[in-house]
Formats: structure tokens, C-alpha cells, sequence
């Protein structure tokens, strides 16, 4: 069975990404937050709550797509 993993990354507070890593070798998917507006440069970053979502959402996902096959 593979598994699937959340990991969360902040190296700087308020600002950091959840990664949803795969132990069978596929990239990650990586899902950016920053709870600070006037620092978002780009349109796919997100609060940190709507990432943390988005991440556990695309985690069962890929589970329930593995649990199929």
C-alpha cells in the first residue's frame, strides 16, 4: 500500500506551504499559503487555512484513488 503524507513547511511565520508527498517516488503537490495579504504575489496563494484545506482535500483524494485500484 503507498502511502500518503502531509507535511507542513514555515520557515517564516505566516508564510509557508503544506506538501502532499507520496512514498512510491511521484512528485509532490505543493499547496502555498500566506496569512500576510499585502505579501501575495501571486494569484495561487492562498491562507493558510484554504491551503491546509485544499492540501487534506487533494490528500484523501489520491487515498481513496489508491484504495480503487
Amino acid at each position: 500500500m503507498i502511502d500518503v503524507h502531509l507535511r507542513k513547511h514555515e520557515a517564516v511565520q505566516d508564510c509557508g506551504s503544506y506538501e502532499v508527498w507520496f512514498d512510491d517516488g511521484r512528485p509532490s503537490k505543493f499547496f502555498y499559503f500566506d496569512d500576510r495579504p499585502n505579501r501575495r504575489l501571486r494569484p495561487d496563494i492562498m491562507t493558510k487555512t484554504q491551503a491546509a484545506e485544499a492540501a487534506h482535500a487533494f490528500a484523501r483524494t489520491e487515498r481513496d484513488k489508491m484504495q480503487n485500484e
